[in-house]
This record gives C-alpha cells, sequence and structure tokens, in this order.
C-alpha cells in the first residue's frame, strides 16, 4: 500500500480529476456540436420510419429547436467520455487498493462500459423498432401520430439509461460474490424470485407497454445468468494473506 496522505492532498486530487473529466467532457461537446442536427436525425430514425406519410416530429416549445439537439449532444459527450471519466475514478482509488481487488477492478470497470454499450445498442437496433411501431400503429383512428422532439429525446434517453443499468447485471452479481455479500448456489436458489424482479423492474423503467417490458426483462434474466456463471470462478479464487501491517491507504 501506498503511504497514506492528509485528506487535503486527497480533495486537491479529487478536484483534479473532476475537472480533467470536465474539460474532456467539453472538448468533446464542442466538437460534435456543428452535427447537433445530424445526430437527433439519426436517434429518430426509428420513430420517423413508421410515421405516416405526410407527418413529421414537431416542436412545441419556442426553444426546443436549440435545446433538443443541445441536450442530445451534451448526453453523448458524457457518454463517449465515460472511459475516461471511469479511467481518472480508477487513478484515484487504486492507491487504496490491495492487489487481489485491482486485478479483479480493471476487467470489472472495462466489462461495466463494454455492457453499458451493448445495453444502449441493443435498445436502439431492438426495443425501438418494435415499440415505435407497436405505438404508431395502436393508435385511434384519424389520430395523426406527431410527437415533439423534446419529449422523444426523453423518452429514448429514459430507455437507453434503463437498458444500459440492465445490462451491469452480470458485474453487480460478481460484485455480490466477489465481497462475499453472497454466493453463486444461493443466488442460483433465488432465480425464480430474480425472474419476477426482472419483469417488475422492467415494469417500472420502461414505458406501459408489454413489448418494451418483456424486453427489457427478459436480456436482464439471462444477464443475471451469465453473472452467476462468470461469478463462480471468482468465488473459486481464494485471496491472498494480507500482512497485518498492511492498512489501506
Amino acid at each position: 500500500m501506498e503511504q497514506q496522505q492528509p485528506l487535503i492532498q486527497h480533495l486537491i486530487e479529487l478536484r483534479d480529476r473532476i475537472l480533467r473529466s470536465v474539460l474532456v467532457v467539453l472538448a468533446v461537446f464542442l466538437g460534435l456540436y456543428y452535427f447537433a442536427n445530424d445526430f437527433y436525425l439519426v436517434i429518430s430514425e426509428p420513430l420517423r420510419v413508421y410515421l405516416p406519410e405526410g407527418t413529421s416530429m414537431i416542436a412545441t416549445d419556442v426553444a426546443s429547436p436549440f435545446l433538443t439537439p443541445f441536450k442530445l449532444t451534451l448526453v453523448m459527450a458524457i457518454f463517449l467520455s465515460m472511459p475516461f471519466i471511469l479511467f481518472q475514478f480508477w487513478r484515484f482509488v487504486a492507491p487504496a487498493l490491495y492487489k487481489h481487488e485491482k486485478q479483479l477492478a480493471i476487467p470489472l470497470l472495462i466489462s461495466s462500459v463494454m455492457l453499458f454499450y451493448m445495453g444502449v445498442l441493443f435498445a436502439y437496433y431492438v426495443v425501438f423498432p418494435l415499440v415505435f411501431g407497436f405505438f404508431t400503429s395502436a393508435g385511434p383512428e384519424g389520430v395523426t401520430v406527431m410527437t415533439d422532439i423534446s419529449k422523444y429525446l426523453d423518452f429514448v434517453l429514459k430507455l437507453f439509461f434503463a437498458f444500459g443499468l440492465a445490462f451491469e447485471i452480470p458485474i453487480a452479481t460478481v460484485i455480490l460474490v466477489a465481497t462475499g455479500a453472497s454466493t453463486p448456489e444461493s443466488l442460483s436458489r433465488k432465480r425464480p424470485y430474480i425472474v419476477v424482479g426482472c419483469f417488475v423492474i422492467g415494469m417500472l423503467l420502461t414505458p406501459p407497454d408489454v413489448i418494451s417490458q418483456t424486453l427489457l426483462a427478459i436480456p436482464m434474466w439471462l444477464l443475471f445468468e451469465i453473472g452467476v456463471f462468470f461469478s463462480r470462478m471468482v468465488d473459486k479464487r481464494t485471496p491472498p494473506d494480507y500482512p497485518e501491517e498492511n492498512e489501506q491507504g
């Protein structure tokens, strides 16, 4: 372990790493903003292909044509900067970890980023076409579908976040076992409750339709099974003996 530092030095280091992360997000945002309207066209494509002929999306607020692409670009900047942000977080906490904890934390951090990205891509390419196809075809006759651009963005960001978090289930499962909070056998015995919980979470995090709820619940259950599989490998690993004089710094 590294020598312990005064609290003020930790706070200064934390401030510096947060500042670096903010500057990177700002730099990425400035680089992307020129294409903000193009990004919105891409993000709205899953809905626009199902809009009736002769209709389009609308902006009901005066500032929406500016603020909505601005918000989307800012979210994308944070999204793309996440590896750097997590790297700064890792550099901050790494000195306080034991060697075996570092060996486990590094693949978990990398896997968590990749799984979150996979959840977002799953939502865009699999869930959105089914959900928007259902929504646009289920409306009453005589009602023209003309979605507000701001409300649409809020809707898709909510789904992106829900599916991104859902795809982190294997990471959470491995952490539970690695920290001794549970065991693979205990998690396997609780499988029926986990399945019910997945559908409850799918109901809470997605719009009130069966399609999106099921498309979230089933991957969550499968990801739980993947997490249990990999947690068995972690559970078999025996941590090294700690010297009594070793303290976390």
